[in-house]
Order: structure tokens, then sequence, then C-alpha cells
């Protein structure tokens, strides 16, 4: 199975994102209700909801909007407002030591209903380099020129509740917020649909891992690894297996970013399972505004002032 990534610079949203979208269209109802029938919000309800709770990305969603028409359907996906449930797993994981502070982060997602697509934006006074994901604003990974960098894994429950998808979370708190503290204030005053866990980083150390949820006061933590469990939720044992084996890492003096890095690339934090696979690992630098995209046999650097447009092709299933 092969799956291509690129790299591209797109300012704003426009006619080449409104093409995107008319392509992925089924893709993204799927996401966005699910599999069976169930009560969703009206577009004046999802618009009422991102004006209350994220007022600074409502330009940005009325011209997402005027682009797609007179299509309440879209619209209301367009909000990310009370998603479907989804469970899939990543890891995650912050950095202190030589090369740090750096969050690193293993994105495991089915390949055939995730975005290629890695890009650079400019919506409002700040650049973002993000892992960029449909219907539209979506980011499931990403860091802002002021050294903000986020990354989100689910937080292993199907509750829904009545709140936003995180992806969108993570574009408003990468485009508003410039510290760790303004990211959390952000993330504690925000509702999202099921149960996350987001990871932020600044350029100057500081962090913080948020266990997220509907109907639950959200969690601030210092914790470093970062899988697909909370402390109200019987973990899986392949979460546990992962977050065990990345606290083991971080704790062994000798441990290095590289080596990290490779461990990242291995089981039990690389799948190589063919229905969500690790489909690439993320290393941000905030400190020096860079981030490493790799795969096993290739790694993918770009920084805000040399962000390069491009494409690769990963086969997935070769041997680690």
């Amino acid at each position: 199975m092969e799956k291509t990534f690129i790299t591209a610079r797109e300012d704003r949203p426009g006619e080449a994102w409104l093409s995107r979208f008319v392509a992925g269209r089924a893709e993204a109802e799927k996401w966005y209700f699910g599999q069976t029938a169930s009560d969703t919000p009206t577009a004046n309800d999802c618009r009422a909801a991102l004006l209350q709770h994220m007022l600074e990305l409502m330009p940005f969603y009325e011209s997402a909007c005027a682009l797609v028409g007179d299509d309440e359907v879209a619209h209301r996906m367009l909000s990310h407002y009370r998603p479907a449930p989804e469970r899939f797993g990543c890891s995650q994981a912050v950095w202190f030591g030589p090369d740090g502070p750096a969050l690193i982060r293993n994105f495991d997602y089915p390949p055939e209903i995730v975005s290629g697509r890695f890009e650079m934006t400019a919506w409002s006074s700040l650049k973002v380099i993000s892992k960029a994901q449909r219907p539209w604003g979506g980011c499931v990974d990403g860091m802002n020129e002021e050294g903000l960098a986020a990354s989100v894994t689910l937080g292993g429950g199907r509750t829904q509740g009545v709140g936003f998808s995180i992806i969108l979370v993570i574009r408003y708190i990468l485009e508003t917020c410039r510290r760790v503290d303004e990211a959390v204030a952000a993330l504690c005053r925000i509702p999202v649909a099921l149960p996350q866990n987001v990871t932020v980083l600044d350029r100057s150390g500081q962090y913080a891992t948020l266990l997220l949820g509907p109907r639950q006061r959200p969690i601030i933590s210092r914790l470093r690894a970062c899988t697909n469990h909370q402390r109200t939720t019987r973990p899986s044992s392949s979460s546990m297996a992962r977050q065990l084996a990345i606290q083991q890492a971080l704790a062994d003096p000798s441990m290095s970013l590289s080596r990290l890095t490779d461990l990242f690339l291995r089981p039990p934090l690389y799948s190589r399972s063919g229905s969500h696979p690790t489909l690439y690992t993320a290393i941000y630098r905030p400190a020096e505004g860079r981030v490493d995209y790799v795969w096993p046999g290739k790694s993918w650097s770009h920084g805000f002032d040399d962000f390069q447009e491009g494409g690769y092709t990963h086969r997935f299933g070769e041997p680690v």
C-alpha cells in the first residue's frame, strides 16, 4: 500500500481548497455524520457555537461557507461542531535534552481517510505549519511561528458530547496563541465533542498535556508521554505498552532525540497495522521553528523561512 504526502503553501483557503473539498466530500460526510443517523445541529446552531467559542475563526469560516455556496450540510461540516465518534491510535512525547525542546508524535490512522497534506498557511498574523485534515481548517498537529507546537491523540473513550472536533480547536490555538499558558486557557474554555488528549509546548520549554472530554473537567497534567487513554478510562494493552515505552525512554539518561525518534519508528510505538498504520512521525522544534516529518528511511525537514513545496510517496508494510 502506498500513500503520497505533499507539502504546500496556501495562505488562506480559496479555489484550490474548494476543489479538494468537493473531491473529498463523501469522506467528509462520513467523518461528520458517522455510520448511524443521529441528531445533528443546524447550520445556524453551528455558526452560533463558533461565534460563542472561537470568534476569531469566524471570518475564515464565513469565507469557506461563501466558497461552497448555499449548502447547509457543507456549512455544518465546516463548523466541526458535534462530529461523530471515532477511534484510532497515536503517541506523543515532550523532549528536553540536547536538540530540545521538541514535541515528537506518531499519527496512526486509516490511510484512505487521511489527507496527505502538510501545509504552511497565513490565515491571520501568524504563519502556521501543520498536518492538515479535511474538511476545513483541521490540524492534527502543528506549530506557529511564535514557537507554540501542539499535537493531539484520541482519549480512548467513545463518549460524544456538545462540542467541537479537536482538530479545529488545534487550528484555533495555533492561530491565536503564542504561549502554553494561553493555549491551556483556550483548551479549557472550548468544549470538545470527544475524549481527546492534547500536548502543547512552546519555545521557552513550557509544556502541558491536557486530558479533555465532553461533560468532564479538563485535567492539566505534566505528562511528557501520552497515548490513547485517560485516567478515567481503562487503557487498551496497545495504548499502555506505547506509553510505558515512551516513559522508559524519557527516563533513560543516555537517551537522545535521534534515539527517541528511532524508537518511534519501531514497535510498539510504530504500527504496521493494515487498517491504521503509523502514517508519519513528526518532530517539532519550536525554538528553531522547524519540523521534521519522518518515515523509515526518509526525513523531510521544513521551517518557516525555507518551507519547500514537494511530494513523497511512502510504501507501507515495508520492514522496519
